[in-house]
């Protein structure tokens, strides 16, 4: 029997969810709610209602939560006192301790809660995860990010690092399988809003790694890279095209006593893997749909979600006091 599905809130993340759930085997998209109303047509056919009790008494399993963060609580704790699973888009909550009464209110009734950090289900990602395990890579001593592009207008409770740079803080830590152990970032805001529309991180994970991000919301171009430079070389993950490229550390002998005695590396051979391209959101769906069903998923758990807005508030907290932030201890 399908999972009823229901979708709250039908802003631009919203239509995404209601197309790829129809879509889904093993999702019935049975309802969706929008105080607006289905006004883009996202889901024809199936009843548009105006709350999410209205949502809840018409009878589903699980809900995919795409209304404006500093609602996220609220839609999420009526769906778990209702025994609802859900899939909370990120950040997983607009402040810690909302994010923790989300993450008891699901675990205490043996519900599923996952957050949408969808960049772990982009194909380029994915592969380089699966090669970094397989030690291609050797040691890897740095992954940087970049996430640049328009300002969107539909963003207004939350600045850059929640709503762009969790992204990369979630793929980072999870491709590195390691924690957050300190963050320095600076800020800028730039086009008059309350929140951060810029903002450069330093950080190191708990296992050594350096960690830069660059993520704007001033930027005319759109821009998706994961750059992991490590002992054999580096990877270059495009997420927007999901292309993954190797670019291998070169060998050769010199008699130019100069360079040989430089212990760098030099240019080698450069390959673009050949990947299978899903569409994340389809396999967010499907890892969603797995773990209510209870065989093995790669959704991302609420607490997971937890962290990334850990190390987000972190962020902040760095940028307004000028200082570094510790967040933990060394994996050493």
């Amino acid at each position: 029997m399908a999972i009823r599905m229901g979708i709250v809130g039908l802003g631009m993340m919203g239509r995404h969810h209601a197309r790829v759930a129809r879509e889904t085997e093993g999702l019935d998209l049975v309802g969706v709610a929008d105080a607006m109303g289905d006004v883009h047509g996202a889901a024809p056919g199936v009843p548009c209602f105006a709350s999410v009790d209205e949502l809840i008494a018409h009878g589903i399993d699980a809900a995919v939560v795409a209304v404006p963060t500093h609602l996220h609580e609220e839609v999420g704790l009526r769906l778990a006192e209702a025994g609802v699973n859900a899939l909370i888009e990120k950040p997983v909550a607009h402040s810690l301790a909302a994010g923790q009464r989300l993450v008891d209110a699901f675990e205490s009734r043996g519900l599923v809660g996952a957050v949408g950090h969808i960049e772990r289900f982009n194909p380029a990602l994915i592969s380089l995860r699966k090669r970094l395990e397989h030690g291609e890579l050797g040691e890897v001593y740095q992954v940087h990010t970049r996430r640049q592009g328009p300002f969107p207008t539909r963003i207004a409770d939350v600045g850059v690092i929640k709503d762009l740079g969790s992204h990369d803080i979630d793929l980072t830590a999870w491709l590195a399988g390691s924690t957050y152990a300190e963050v320095a970032a600076h800020t800028a805001f730039q086009s008059g809003r309350q929140h951060e529309d810029m903002v450069t991180i330093a950080a190191r994970l708990a296992n050594g790694t350096i960690i830069n991000h660059l993520v704007n919301w001033l930027t005319p171009f759109k821009e998706r890279l994961t750059l992991v430079t490590g002992e054999r070389g580096a990877f270059i993950a495009d997420t927007l095209t999901a292309d993954l490229t190797f670019f291998e550390n070169g060998t050769f002998q010199s008699s130019w006593d100069a360079v040989t005695s430089f212990r760098g590396v030099s240019e080698g051979t450069v390959t673009r893997l050949a990947l299978e391209k899903r569409e994340p959101l389809r396999s967010e769906h499907e890892a969603f749909r797995d773990r209510i069903l209870g065989t093995p998923s790669e959704a991302v758990t609420l607490r997971e979600g937890l962290e990334v807005l850990r190390v987000c508030e972190a962020a902040i907290e760095s940028a307004q006091t000028r200082q570094t932030v510790i967040l933990g201890a060394s994996d050493d």
